[in-house]
């Protein structure tokens, strides 16, 4: 462990839990990135709350040190954005599936873009549930046979990218879960942000969805902005290139408005404000109100 005030290492993040993940799992790539942009960033673990769906993704709650909450299937997001707004001083990053994100918690995605609030929130998108054996979710590719669905999902999967940015967010990027470099960069710019930063990860799933293998990624990603003429600002731009999902799949920063003021700013009863809701609340002495009803 690093001296107390020393900049932080990767090793204050690492946990003693054995992971159990499957074998080329993205998840590994997409913690060590998670470490390394932490890291990179100057924070330390006590000033970074880590919001985990269930799921895969949620196994990943006790492999990291920080502060760590493992929230209900497709409700984490809420408890992200309310410790955001709570504390601010905190360095909040929220993790789902895409399960979890585009079915039970697709109404908190809409709401958390809508209301800009200060956090980074990664979708892990590996187009099954794969932690209940492979059943299809809402962004399994058409006519792939899935576990429940052993004759193909019938339904047209949804581009979590094109829906994010069809909501006009203030900042929404795609990676890769077999680039940690370019995921580290990603969720780097995420938290440099002030505001609500969706960033999609293509995930490769070994187990359960082989339509989509990390090779099959491999051939297809490419980083939108190495482009010469890509302008992250040009909304229709970012909804044009990413939704192509077959052939040539857009990774980067696709699109930012830091013209978005984040929600807490945007609040006129807080304007003569400068502490964090958690240093305001003080202790209340509930004992008349429990001998009322006695």
């Amino acid at each position: 462990m690093s001296c107390e005030g020393c900049e932080p290492q990767i090793v204050d993040y690492n946990s003693d839990t054995i992971f159990s993940w499957c074998t080329n799992c993205g998840n590994y790539a997409i913690t060590a990135a998670t470490k390394r942009a932490l890291v990179a960033e100057g924070v330390t673990p006590k000033d970074a709350m880590l919001v985990y769906d269930i799921g895969c993704n949620g196994n990943g709650s006790d492999k990291i040190k920080g502060y760590r909450f493992h929230g209900l299937h497709g409700r984490a997001l809420p408890f992200a954005c309310g410790t955001a707004l709570g504390n601010k001083n905190l360095t909040v990053i929220g993790s789902a599936g895409d399960g979890a994100v585009m079915s039970e918690g697709i109404g908190h995605l809409v709401h958390a873009i809508r209301n800009n609030y200060n956090l980074t929130f990664l979708i892990h998108n590996n187009a099954n549930y794969a932690l209940t054996k492979g059943q299809a979710s809402a962004t399994t590719k058409e006519h792939i046979p899935m576990n429940s669905s052993p004759d193909g999902v019938t339904a047209d999967p949804m581009n979590i990218m094109s829906f994010v940015l069809a909501l006009k967010p203030s900042f929404a990027a795609r990676s890769f879960s077999g680039d940690v470099k370019h995921m580290t960069s990603m969720i780097r710019s995420g938290i440099q942000h002030n505001g609500f930063s969706v960033i999609e990860i293509l995930q490769s799933c070994p187990s359960y969805n082989k339509a989509t293998s990390h090779e099959w990624y491999q051939e297809r990603v490419f980083n939108a902005n190495e482009q010469e003429d890509y302008d992250i600002s040009n909304l229709e731009n970012a909804r044009s290139i990413a939704e192509d999902l077959e052939e040539h799949v857009a990774l980067g920063i696709l699109y930012k408005d830091e013209s978005k003021i984040p929600f807490s700013k945007r609040l006129k009863q807080r304007e003569s404000y400068n502490t964090a809701l958690v240093d305001e609340v003080k202790p209340f002495d509930v004992t008349k109100l429990f001998n009322k009803y006695r």
